[in-house]
């Protein structure tokens, strides 16, 4: 598989993140929120998709 630079610079901007809060999953995550407050874009968020019939009795039968 060809290297992708885009790839690449996205992978190293979330490994400096990562690392900027040491794994923590809940402080990066506490941090992207605010992140998101302070840029000014609008964001959305939709509801849960309800899972289907046929989806529902396909995993229980697993």
């Amino acid at each position: 598989m060809r290297d992708d630079p885009i790839v690449e610079e996205i992978r190293k901007i979330r490994r400096e993140h990562t690392d900027k809060f040491g794994g923590d999953l809940h402080a990066i995550c506490e941090d992207l929120r605010h992140q998101e407050k302070e840029s000014g874009r609008e964001y959305v968020s939709f509801p849960p998709r309800k899972v289907s019939e046929e989806f529902a009795e396909s995993s229980e039968r697993k």
